[in-house]
């Protein structure tokens, strides 16, 4: 029974009606559930400078905009737009990757920051980038390829060709990171559940004045010799709470690739869990 001012009332009952369309899904309602609900009877995001729709992140070179589809992406959004750091870890095809770039992106066009760093470990080569053969480019473009693609497809191949030809986007290995102090940049650490706890470290204290980070990882695909060394679960265990630094949790419920990946992600899901419980001490 809700009681109150009629519009306070109309507010709270929409709120619940949205939590029991949630869990009619057969998923277990999270904070982030309820305070998405509550979110939608709030302030909307901003649009997207030159473009319509609320919440939008970004508009691409085709004119589409970039915006937050599932409750999950919509708390991301959020929280890059209010934190200086953010780690979000989720499986793949959540977007985690995708919409920190087009944050990025929307940042360099409002001129709030004056370069974009989007950085991943060469986790197969051991960071040791000088044992492999080829030049510079040949031997990092395979570990920043996907980063490549994403800003194509925000900003279209010709464009992205010019940002990193200026300097004004960097697409880098970790191992690049170290030494350097970014001041009025914004820095995307893709796949950070293989970076090690020093890395992890070493990436956090190159950022200077004026500069936000995007930590962005799935702690289910570790492919350290020692998952439990990963940088990502240590700043989960050390900075969470930490005021400016912001956690978001992606699930499959967040997917937004073709439809089976989700059933596909669970699926994996479950077998882990059921395997897990196998290696219990009786």
């Amino acid at each position: 029974m809700l009681s109150g001012p009629r519009a306070r009332v109309s507010e709270m009952a929409a709120v619940l009606l949205e939590l029991i369309e949630l869990a009619k899904t057969g998923r277990a309602l999270s904070e982030q559930d309820v305070q998405y609900a509550l979110g939608l009877r709030g302030p909307q995001p901003e649009r997207a400078p030159g473009g319509e729709g609320e919440g939008a992140v970004f508009q691409t070179a085709r004119g589409a905009l970039v915006t937050p589809k599932t409750p999950g992406q919509r708390l991301y959004v959020e929280a890059m737009a209010s934190h200086d750091i953010v780690f979000v870890i989720g499986p793949a095809g959540t977007g985690k990757s995708y919409l920190a770039i087009a944050q990025g992106l929307a940042l360099l066009r409002e001129r709030k920051v004056e370069r974009l760093l989007l950085v991943r470990p060469a986790v197969e080569a051991g960071e040791s980038l000088g044992f492999l053969p080829g030049d510079l480019q040949e031997k990092i473009d395979p570990y920043i390829r996907p980063l490549h693609d994403a800003l194509a497809d925000l900003v279209g191949t010709a464009r992205t060709k010019r940002l990193i030809e200026s300097g004004v986007v960097e697409a880098l290995p970790l191992a690049y990171m170290r030494g350097r102090t970014l001041n009025s940049a914004y820095v995307v650490l893709d796949e950070a559940q293989n970076t090690t706890m020093m890395q992890m470290k070493m990436f956090l204290t190159r950022l200077g004045n004026g500069s936000q980070a995007v930590i962005t990882g799935d702690i289910t695909q570790i492919d350290l010799e020692r998952p439990e060394s990963s940088g990502l679960i240590a700043a989960q265990r050390l900075l969470a709470g930490i005021d400016g630094i912001r956690f978001i949790t992606l699930d499959e419920n967040d997917v937004v690739r073709h439809h089976l990946v989700r059933r596909i992600i669970k699926a994996f899901e479950q077998m882990e869990a059921a395997r897990a419980r196998e290696e219990e001490p009786a």
